[in-house]
């Protein structure tokens, strides 16, 4: 991605790197929500904006998401497919 966006100033690439880090955040938040039984949906979310970098989220929702649901897959699925979307994006763009 970082290629992608080396022709345009910095200006440019800083809304383009905030872009892309709102897309990522709402698309796994939407894949975690959507594998995370609605029970727990408000503490889930109380924790993660309490503290999104704490590395005790992902057993949280490993504990709480059934368990035929491999939660880090799920969520290493959704970016790959964010990504492959927008450098597709981006190469259309140029």
């Amino acid at each position: 991605l970082e290629d992608a966006v080396k022709s345009g100033d910095s200006e440019e690439k800083e809304e383009m790197h905030r872009l892309v880090d709102e897309m990522i955040h709402h698309r796994v938040l939407g894949c975690i929500l959507d594998q995370l039984p609605r029970a727990h949906h408000e503490e889930f979310l109380e924790r993660f904006h309490a503290a999104p970098y704490d590395e005790n989220l992902i057993r949280y929702l490993q504990e709480k998401t059934p368990k035929e649901v491999n939660i880090e897959e799920k969520i290493k699925e959704e970016v790959a497919k964010l990504k492959k979307e927008i450098l597709a994006e981006l190469k259309k763009k140029s």
